[in-house]
């Protein structure tokens, strides 16, 4: 899966906020990030939007994993606790897929094991290849 992990460092966004794509297969993903005081918000926690990005760049990883471009089409996260740790672990679950939509659950957890937040992901599977965009 070095293939999928090369495409998604294309991620700009992803990249600049530091996030690593630790293992993906298809259907599942796994990323973190080393929080940085850029990832903060005026309470000292980490803001939203890092927190989002994270489980997206995740979800977006493990249902392009098989190969099938695979774009968003609903996403929604639920904040459990606040983020105030070094490091921050995503793992995304499949949940369900068919030819043309699939689902995913995306826990994020902080250095202490904590649950932080809990995002869920609907794709949907396109037609095109990644190998038909990777050229780009």
């Amino acid at each position: 899966m070095e293939n999928i992990k090369e495409f998604f460092k294309k991620d700009n966004f992803a990249a600049i906020s530091g996030i690593e794509l630790l293992e993906v297969s298809p259907g599942y993903a796994k990323a973190t990030i080393n929080i940085e005081e850029k990832h903060l918000n005026a309470l000292k926690t980490v803001q939203g939007g890092a927190l989002f990005t994270l489980a997206d760049l995740t979800f977006a990883a493990a249902s392009n994993a098989y190969g099938t471009v695979v774009v968003a089409i609903n996403a929604n996260i639920s904040f459990v606790k606040a983020a105030t740790g070094k490091t921050l672990i995503a793992e995304a679950k499949e949940t369900s897929i068919n030819p043309k939509i699939s689902t995913y659950t995306v826990n994020i957890t902080d250095d202490k094991g904590d649950l932080v937040a809990i995002f869920q992901g609907m794709g949907y599977r396109k037609k095109a290849s990644l190998d038909d965009i990777s050229c780009i």
